[in-house]
């Protein structure tokens, strides 16, 4: 593959991956946009996540191979609890939908409403642990969809600090998202009141994302340390 070629094709799967990250958040917006477009957002990140895993496949075929640490364990604990939710997440999206897939007929009820937003919140905090482990990944793809060479220690210092930064950001806003609640399978009364703000929601979530991302790099970097201080 030439370099070209090679950028092109980075520039793709962040543009794949960007477009995942902002259709979570648009689908969390469900009392600002309504059920309509809350079912197209959530079928287009369907059919993104579809083509992501495809081309990740490798990854599956990988799964007997190779020898079983404490690091591999875990993260592949992670991945699998990952797909699991997410297939529970698509289950309940083609049974509790009013439009898109209203003419499948299945059943419905209260219950799997609940189900639904239940998976559906966990899915976000999955998702950043998802960033947090394949974080050198991305920033490799990054770097190549650019052409940028590795960042001066200047740069990768002010990152580390943005990063700090957007999880203080995240932790601040779990108490104002009710996020603990929502994470439990509890009944949060705190609905965000999207007439008098709508920016602020999507911040605040992306902040809870960059929390959990920031805290799997961590936890990936401490296992890794660990591994390495056993040798």
């Amino acid at each position: 593959m030439t370099v070209s070629a090679r950028a092109w094709t980075s520039r793709w799967r962040l543009a794949v991956v960007a477009s995942m990250a902002v259709l979570v958040l648009l689908c969390l917006a469900y009392w600002w946009l309504d059920n309509r477009p809350h079912e197209l957002f959530g079928t287009a990140m369907f059919v993104l996540l579809g083509w992501h895993v495809f081309t990740n496949r490798s990854w599956f075929r990988n799964l007997t191979r190779g020898r079983y640490g404490p690091r591999r364990i875990l993260v592949v604990a992670l991945h699998l609890a990952l797909i699991v939710n997410v297939l529970i997440l698509l289950v309940t999206s083609l049974m509790v939908s009013k439009s898109v897939f209203s003419f499948l007929g299945l059943p419905n009820s209260a219950l799997l409403s609940e189900i639904h937003w239940f998976s559906a919140y966990w899915v976000i905090i999955s998702v950043g642990v998802h960033v947090g482990l394949h974080w050198a990944r991305l920033i490799g793809i990054l770097k190549s969809a650019l052409g940028v060479p590795s960042p001066r220690p200047a740069v990768r210092w002010s990152l580390r600090v943005l990063a700090a930064a957007a999880a203080l950001f995240g932790v601040a806003s779990l108490p104002v998202l009710d996020v603990g609640t929502k994470l439990s399978f509890g009944y949060s009364v705190d609905f965000w009141d999207f007439e008098a703000s709508v920016l602020p929601f999507f911040v605040r979530w992306s902040g809870v994302i960059a929390l959990a991302a920031v805290a799997a790099r961590l936890g990936d970097a401490a296992l890794a340390r660990i591994r390495i201080a056993r040798t």
